[in-house]
């Protein structure tokens, strides 16, 4: 299990613990499909700390670095 941040652009993941985001976040996440258990791909990072921009099920999500930290992933 790792942080999202620790991902290289175009490896896959699956997300498995979402508990250190805030609540605000993790209905917005909920919001787009983006659960536990949820398979993501890491499309690209953002240069000078910039968000992470994620795909998941056909469609790109923006997620801030401090955000992505906290979101706990396992490699396939």
């Amino acid at each position: 299990m790792v942080a999202m941040t620790q991902l290289r652009v175009g490896e896959r993941a699956k997300i498995v613990d979402l508990s250190r985001v805030s609540d605000l976040v993790k209905r917005r996440l909920l919001d787009m499909g983006v659960t536990e258990g949820a398979e993501i791909c890491l499309k690209c990072t953002m240069p000078l700390g910039g968000p992470f921009m994620i795909e998941n099920c056909g469609q790109c999500v923006g997620i801030r670095r401090h955000e992505a930290m906290n979101i706990q992933v396992k490699p396939l």
